[in-house]
């Protein structure tokens, strides 16, 4: 598997992370370091299906990404109200 992604670099660079390695062939996806998605060209893709009925359509990458758990401990709100002080604290300054 040399042509590898994190799903920590999809969240942070988006389809940008995904584009650039998708001209080297497939694209495995790895989530806390295990392989957990595999990324084809659309060229890719078609050529697999040629000559078969593609099946039901699943999950897109992004429907995929945007079910993984939370990553961290905190979650939005407790982020929100933290950079909200930290803004605080320098318009007081």
């Amino acid at each position: 598997m040399d042509n590898t992604v994190t799903t920590a670099e999809i969240k942070r660079r988006g389809m940008a992370a995904l584009e650039e390695r998708l001209g080297h062939g497939p694209l495995h996806i790895l989530k806390r370091n295990r392989p957990a998605a595999v990324v084809l060209s659309e060229e890719e893709y078609r050529r697999l299906v040629q000559g078969r009925a593609a099946a039901p359509a699943g999950l897109t990458a992004v429907q995929w990404l945007l079910n993984q758990p939370v990553a961290g401990g905190i979650g939005k709100a407790e982020i929100d109200a933290a950079l909200q002080a930290e803004r605080d604290g320098w318009n007081q300054a």
